[in-house]
C-alpha cells in the first residue's frame, strides 16, 4: 500500500463511548493508524470522566479543556487528529428560528473545541431534518437550497475568522431530507464556493443509498433479484456515478474517504418507517456496517476507485458500526479488532488501485 495514503479511525468505531479514549487511541496508534476522527460523544464520555461530573454537551468551557488534554494525549501515541464529527442538523433552519440560532450556538462551540484540540476538519452531514421543519424561503426547493447554501458559506466564515486552516467537509446520509448523493452535496459545495469547503465522501453513504435497500428482501433498489438483467441495470447506472464522480470532483475538494461496507441484514428487511425519528437507511447506518472483506455485500471499491481516479491521495478513514448481521451487537477483542481493521484498510485500498 503506498505510504502516501495516510489512514484514520473513527473513535465512535472501536469500543462503546464508555470505552476508555485513552485506550481507543493506545489500540489505534498500535495498529499502525496515524489519525482519529474525533466523535463527540467519546469527548463527552472523556469529559465526564476528567470532570468527575457529568457534562453536557453545551458546556463549552469544560469540553474545551477536555480537548485540550485529548491533544495531548494523541501527540504522545502519534496520532493526528484529523476530524471532530458528526456535527447534524445543521442547515437550512428558518432564518429566526431558534433552531437557526442553537445550530449557530453549536457551532461556534464546536469552534472552540476545534481549535483546542489542533483539529482542522468539522465534518457536517447533510440535514435529516424533515423538510416541512426547514426554511421555504421563496415558497419552493430554489428557495430551500439557497438558504442552505448561504448558512455553511457562514459556517465557512466562522472557521475561517477562527484559523485559516479550518474547514467543513460536507458528507451526504443516504438518509438525508434535502441532499443522499454525492452528486448534490457536491452541487452545494459548489454553490457555497468557500475555499475551504470540501467532500467527506463515503463508501456507505453512496453504494448504500445509489444501489442497495435494506428494506427489500433482495437488499438491492427495486427488488430487483441478485444475478437479473435488473440487477445488471442497476450496476450499470451506478458505475456510471461513480465515473461522473472521478471526472467531476476536483481532488483537492476531497477532504477523506470513509470505509465501510454494509451487511443484508439476516432477519430479514428493515421496516421503511420511521423510527424514533430515524429513517431506515439511518438505523442501518447506525447498526449494521461492517468492515471491508468481513460479511458485508455492497460495492465499495467502486467508490474508492472513483475517489482515487480524481487523483486524491489523502485520508482514507475507517467508519463503521458493527452490530453483526442481525445488528444486536457482540463481543470483540479490541486490540484485535484495531488490528484487522487495519489489515482490511490495506486489502481495500491495494484492490480499489488496481482499478485506477
Amino acid at each position: 500500500m503506498p505510504p502516501s495514503i495516510p489512514l484514520s479511525y473513527a473513535t465512535c468505531s472501536l469500543g462503546t463511548p464508555s470505552t476508555p479514549l485513552e485506550k481507543k487511541l493506545s489500540l489505534l496508534s498500535s495498529a499502525d493508524f496515524t489519525g482519529i476522527e474525533l466523535a463527540f460523544p467519546d469527548l463527552l464520555s472523556y469529559a465526564s470522566t476528567l470532570h468527575n461530573r457529568e457534562i453536557a454537551p453545551t458546556d463549552y468551557e469544560s469540553l474545551t479543556s477536555t480537548a485540550r488534554s485529548i491533544r495531548t494525549i494523541a501527540e504522545k501515541q502519534n496520532l493526528t487528529i484529523l476530524m471532530l464529527q458528526p456535527f447534524s442538523n445543521f442547515e437550512g433552519w428558518p432564518r429566526g428560528s431558534p433552531e437557526r440560532d442553537d445550530a449557530f450556538a453549536r457551532a461556534r462551540g464546536w469552534v472552540d473545541i476545534m481549535d483546542a484540540a489542533g483539529i482542522e476538519i468539522l465534518q457536517v452531514g447533510s440535514s435529516d431534518t424533515p423538510l416541512d421543519k426547514l426554511s421555504h424561503s421563496g415558497g419552493d426547493g430554489d428557495g430551500l437550497r439557497k438558504d442552505i447554501v448561504d448558512d455553511l458559506r457562514e459556517l465557512c466564515d466562522i472557521l475561517a475568522a477562527r484559523n485559516h486552516k479550518m474547514r467543513v467537509a460536507y458528507e451526504n446520509w443516504c438518509w438525508s431530507s434535502h441532499a443522499k448523493t454525492w452528486k448534490e452535496v457536491w452541487e452545494i459545495v459548489d454553490a457555497v464556493d468557500r475555499p475551504n469547503i470540501g467532500l467527506c465522501l463515503d463508501t456507505f453513504q453512496s453504494a448504500g443509498g445509489e444501489w442497495a435497500d435494506p428494506s427489500t428482501q433482495s437488499g438491492l433498489i427495486g427488488n430487483v433479484e441478485r444475478g437479473s438483467n435488473g440487477e445488471k441495470e442497476l450496476s450499470r447506472r451506478f458505475e456510471a456515478s461513480m465515473d461522473e464522480l472521478a471526472a467531476n470532483i476536483p481532488k483537492e475538494k476531497v477532504y477523506l474517504l470513509q470505509v465501510s461496507d454494509a451487511y443484508k441484514p439476516k432477519d430479514g428487511p428493515l421496516s421503511g418507517e420511521v423510527v424514533d425519528g430515524t429513517a431506515t437507511r439511518g438505523r442501518w447506518s447506525h447498526d449494521f456496517r461492517p468492515m471491508p472483506y468481513d460479511g458485508g455485500y455492497l460495492p465499495i471499491e467502486a467508490v474508492g476507485a472513483a475517489v482515487l481516479k480524481t487523483g486524491f491521495r489523502g485520508w482514507f478513514s475507517m467508519e463503521i458500526f458493527d452490530g453483526g448481521e442481525d445488528g444486536k451487537g457482540n463481543e470483540v477483542d479490541l486490540g484485535e479488532f484495531a488490528g484487522r481493521a487495519r489489515d482490511s484498510m490495506g486489502n481495500f485500498i491495494e484492490n480499489c488501485l488496481k482499478q485506477v
